[in-house]
């Protein structure tokens, strides 16, 4: 329970848990959305990650621990789940030699697709450590000390690997760009 001498929040209290989720639940589901690449399945990822904090009882000492300790699981859940789909596909492509030409209709919408699509494509390309890092500062929009602690690392440690990440991205999309008709 929250009060002025105990600041700690129980994750089993409907009060603290209902402070958790509100302050929480926007963040984790762009968070899992950005990697998973599908709105329900980021949801269920969240809301898997809210039980497993509800019924472990977990008792946090500020708020931002809770939001950080939710951030940690719902990443490494969601990161499982967008693997554990890609084999799915990969083996779903394989027996079916999916038919790979494309429909040229409505141009526009084409190009902003296949430029989305391109997007995706280049950024699972980087290794994880490095598109981890990039969805929680791009799409998360969270700085680089609230990254840090979430992963463990330093500040000035994540501050190269955004560098880093950036520079691979553009380097993935312009070798990409080469073979574009």
């Amino acid at each position: 329970m929250l009060n002025e001498t105990n600041p700690q929040l129980h994750a089993a209290d409907p009060k603290d848990f209902k402070k958790i989720y509100d302050a929480t639940m926007q963040l984790l589901f762009k968070i899992s959305y950005r990697v998973v690449n599908d709105e329900e399945a980021a949801e269920d990822l969240v809301h898997d990650s809210l039980i497993k904090m509800n019924e472990k009882e977990l008792v946090f000492p500020s708020l931002d621990d809770a939001k950080y300790w939710l951030i940690r699981v719902v990443k490494n859940a969601s990161l499982n789940y967008a693997k554990r789909k890609t084999r799915e596909r990969k083996a779903y492509e394989k027996v079916l030699r999916e038919d790979k030409r494309e429909v040229v209709s409505g141009e526009i919408e084409l190009l902003k697709k296949e430029t989305q699509e391109k997007t995706k494509e280049a950024l699972n390309k980087l290794p994880e450590k490095l598109r981890i890092i990039l969805i929680l500062r791009e799409y998360a929009e969270m700085n680089y000390k609230e990254i840090g602690r979430i992963l463990g690392i330093t500040e000035g440690n994540v501050k190269v690997r955004v560098f880093r990440a950036r520079e691979q991205l553009a380097k993935i999309i312009g070798e990409d760009d080469v073979y574009m008709s």
